[in-house]
């Protein structure tokens, strides 16, 4: 099999034994350190993949993150683990105080199924408190599957350079999907500024905010209706 139905596959293996792991060590054993060998890093030698790597921050020493990958002698990816039933929004700190103690330009913060990749695109040493990339194991998608992070094709530069258009269309994408499902009044406001002359008080923007929502709704599924026609006509044709 190619990389793309094998991390498939892996995505299947995930949902089926993910209710059997109760622990954080489970959580790197069954999942996180077969994804990356996956990705074609050596797990079992610790000059490539290494456990418990020290990250001393400030005064405190002994300061380890779960694992580090090493390419040609320095760490480049710092990986934080935690139990795959655990929320990530609260551990991204833990990850941050190790990033700017290493020469890592890459940290990725996990519990085996979301996989949140960050960088320094905002200050050069500081990682960013927001990931350029997050991709579900469970959800997972074909513009996910990217190789660019497999030992193989891993190009620190490269993968930088796509870094902050990858952080901002998500963005982007978040901010388009939360009005798609309930419109603010600064958008609802924004519309209005091209389709309604009158004033735009809180009382307009109240009546306006179902009309908006209805609209971008219809919008949407236009597109996909659209899309969905052009696809059945190239395949009678």
């Amino acid at each position: 099999m190619g990389f793309n139905e094998d991390i498939k596959s892996f995505s299947e293996r995930i949902s089926s034994i993910k209710d059997n792991i109760t622990t954080e060590e489970a959580t790197k054993m069954s999942l996180v350190v077969p994804f990356f060998h996956l990705m074609g890093y050596d797990v079992f030698n610790p000059s490539e993949f290494c456990p418990e790597y020290t990250a001393d921050v400030g005064i405190k020493k002994g300061e380890k993150v779960d694992y580090a990958i090493i390419i040609n002698g320095n760490p480049e990816i710092l990986i934080e683990c935690k139990w795959c039933g655990e929320v990530l929004d609260k551990h991204n700190s833990q990850l941050f105080r190790y990033f700017g103690t290493t020469s890592a330009k890459f940290g990725i913060l996990t519990n085996g199924i979301i996989y949140r990749f960050y960088t320094d695109l905002d200050q050069e040493n500081v990682m960013d408190l927001t990931p350029f990339l997050e991709v579900d194991m469970l959800n997972l998608k074909d513009a996910h599957i990217n190789e660019k992070f497999t030992k193989e094709n891993f190009d620190k530069d490269s993968i930088f350079s796509t870094a902050s258009e990858l952080k901002y269309s998500n963005l982007i994408k978040d901010y388009f999907k939360g009005q798609f499902d309930s419109p603010d009044d600064e958008f609802v406001r924004f519309v209005l500024g091209y389709v309604y002359d009158g004033q735009k008080n809180q009382k307009v923007i109240d009546k306006f905010k179902p009309i908006v929502k209805k609209s971008f709704t219809t919008f949407i599924n236009d597109i996909v209706n659209d899309k969905i026609s052009s696809a059945l006509k190239s395949n009678t044709s």
